[in-house]
């Protein structure tokens, strides 16, 4: 994909600014165009659909009272994304004093594929900043380029983070597998 696709196109960046002046059906508009996508990378971060929604809605919720501060509005999307991933780690970081105590993976459920648990238990012992790397790259297909415009960092870091997350992970699925 090129990045001008995460870019808006003319008439969502007058929407932009109409929800900026005020206009609740614009951001209503803006929002419903990424719903999806804010979905699935809040249930790649949370594994779970009632948390992701609850993410989703907080993200939407954060990026109307913030919207003043958006200075590019061609980048609606990745603001919001970025708001929503935001979101997701301080989820992730309010769960954490529970996950040391329950030791069920949250994506453990009775119709998941065995292999997916596998890949999604290792993914969750992944430092935050390499989990979201892995996300947006593999589950969303966005580019090294996308990624790190959305995290407000170098290609090359997000180059590191994506090598150092996959090192990560075959260590914890050999480890996984030696285990089982």
């Amino acid at each position: 994909r090129l990045i001008a696709e995460r870019r808006l196109d003319g008439a969502a960046t007058g929407l932009v600014q109409a929800a900026k002046r005020g206009d609740d059906e614009a951001f209503y508009r803006l929002v419903c165009a990424h719903k999806e996508q804010l979905y699935r990378i809040a249930l790649g971060y949370l594994k779970n659909e009632e948390d992701a929604l609850e993410a989703v809605q907080e993200a939407t919720c954060r990026a109307y009272i913030k919207l003043h501060k958006l200075r590019q509005p061609q980048f609606f999307g990745t603001w919001i994304i970025r708001i929503l991933m935001n979101c997701c780690l301080d989820e992730l970081k309010r769960r954490r004093p529970l996950t040391a105590i329950v030791h069920e993976p949250a994506s453990v459920r009775e119709d998941a594929d065995p292999a997916r648990v596998v890949i999604e238990t290792a993914l969750d012992k992944l430092e935050p900043k390499y989990r979201q790397v892995i996300i947006l790259k593999y589950y969303e297909d966005w580019t090294i380029r996308e990624i790190a415009e959305a995290l407000g960092r170098p290609d090359s870091t997000v180059k590191t983070w994506l090598y150092k997350a996959l090192k990560g992970l075959r260590r914890h699925l050999r480890t996984e597998g030696e285990d089982g």
